[in-house]
């Protein structure tokens, strides 16, 4: 059976589908297995030993059209159900089988704070594959670094060779980042040697994180792939992270992980998804206003932003 799966973006939501890859690829008989992603995440799966073939788009579908046409599939396993995901089964005229958003429960609680939801978003996504009877196998995410990507200790700061944290500064919504002053508390408080993460438009915010101890501090903002940064994080002894795709590649590797979230939470079913990890998270529970939204927004509505500004870092502090 040939199965395109299909999950455009973005990075966290890429790696939670690995356990439906896994699951496919073991349990449906003489499968082979095919994903579509983004040009900017096809590094997600590319490593990925259950997957064959990976295709990959910057915006149209168009733009592998003949490619996806050619490959005569059997079914389509549709992980991100959008106008996009849709255009591909149309295309191919193929049967698709679509995981369950929930978008009217998730619609409810972030607009009226009323919890309908029951289950993490890695259970949905394997209620695709419910007509398939493919089933969760219990073992957790998978990512897989290639060779090439893999970050030497001699690329390290000798700082750092006996051992370090994690500390992720990025976040793409404003909504789901720790707040400059907090970072600036965990860099000043946390006496182990630390490696900042984020993408490029965080690499002034790391600069300045770094100055306040040049050598406890290594910012990595903006000089890693997505791989790299995942090959840091393996490493790690522990992370520390607001709810983002690295959180999530943390899991993956069943890291000890101290999660902040803000204007997200755990009842939208995004927390870390691990076994056997002593993970903690951290987040403020007494306000009504979240969740603000499912994914995190530019601003914060209430314009204080008390999610995070009113979190204790003292807290994150006293469980290292």
């Amino acid at each position: 059976m040939k199965i395109l799966i299909i999950r455009f973006s973005s990075i966290g939501d890429i790696v939670l589908t690995s356990p439906v890859i896994r699951c496919l690829k073991t349990q449906v008989a003489n499968s082979e297995l095919h994903f579509l992603t983004k040009t900017s995440f096809s590094e997600i799966v590319s490593s990925n030993p259950f997957i064959t073939k990976v295709f990959a788009i910057n915006k149209e579908i168009s733009e592998v059209r003949d490619e996806l046409v050619k490959e005569h599939y059997d079914i389509i396993i549709d992980l991100h159900d959008n106008l996009r995901s849709r255009q591909v089964s149309t295309l191919l005229k193929v049967k698709t089988l679509r995981y369950n958003k929930q978008r009217f429960k998730r619609f409810l609680l972030t607009q009226f704070n009323i919890n309908l939801l029951n289950n993490h978003v890695v259970d949905r996504y394997f209620s695709a594959t419910k007509n398939l009877n493919v089933l969760y196998d219990g073992k957790g995410l998978d990512y897989f670094i290639p060779k090439q990507d893999e970050i030497a200790a001699s690329n390290l700061p000798f700082t750092h060779l006996a051992g370090y944290c994690v500390l992720v500064i990025g976040a793409k919504h404003f909504t789901k980042r720790i707040p400059q002053e907090k970072l600036t508390e965990l860099c000043t408080k946390i006496t182990m040697p630390i490696i900042l993460i984020g993408g490029i438009e965080d690499a002034y915010l790391g600069a300045q994180l770094e100055a306040i101890d040049k050598y406890k501090i290594y910012n990595a903002c903006g000089n890693l792939r997505i791989n790299q940064s995942a090959s840091i994080i393996k490493k790690a002894k522990f992370v520390i992270t607001p709810d983002t795709g690295m959180m999530h590649i943390a899991a993956a590797f069943n890291k000890r992980i101290i999660s902040i979230f803000g204007g997200t939470e755990k009842r939208l079913g995004f927390t870390p998804f691990q076994i056997n990890a002593s993970s903690v998270m951290i987040e403020n529970t007494t306000l009504s206003c979240r969740p603000c939204h499912k994914h995190g927004l530019d601003k914060c509505p209430k314009s204080h932003f008390k999610c995070m500004q009113d979190i204790d870092m003292q807290k994150i502090i006293d469980l290292l």
